[in-house]
């Protein structure tokens, strides 16, 4: 026998959507590749413009993730090369 109760927590447990994934996620996951990603990159995930995505990095830096910038041929990379939140 089920009480009311146990049966609100599997309608509860059953109904809980999958955590959404977001742009600002998005951005974080390729910047811990190892490779990290271009700026083009970023932008073609997000869809944002180039200014929105640097904004982006900014935040993610007072987040308290540390974000290297390494100059290639034909632009830069960044990644993230540690982070104080966990």
């Amino acid at each position: 026998m089920t009480t009311k109760t146990q049966s609100r927590d599997r309608k509860t447990l059953a109904s809980k959507p999958e955590p959404r994934e977001t742009k600002i996620g998005k951005v974080a996951g390729l910047l811990k590749r190892k490779q990290g990603a271009s700026l083009e990159q970023m932008t073609s995930a997000t869809g944002w413009q180039a200014h929105t995505v640097r904004a982006a990095l900014t935040g993610l830096k007072k987040k308290g993730h540390a974000i290297e910038r390494e100059a290639v041929e034909g632009g830069s990379r960044y990644r993230i090369v540690k982070s104080t939140s966990a």
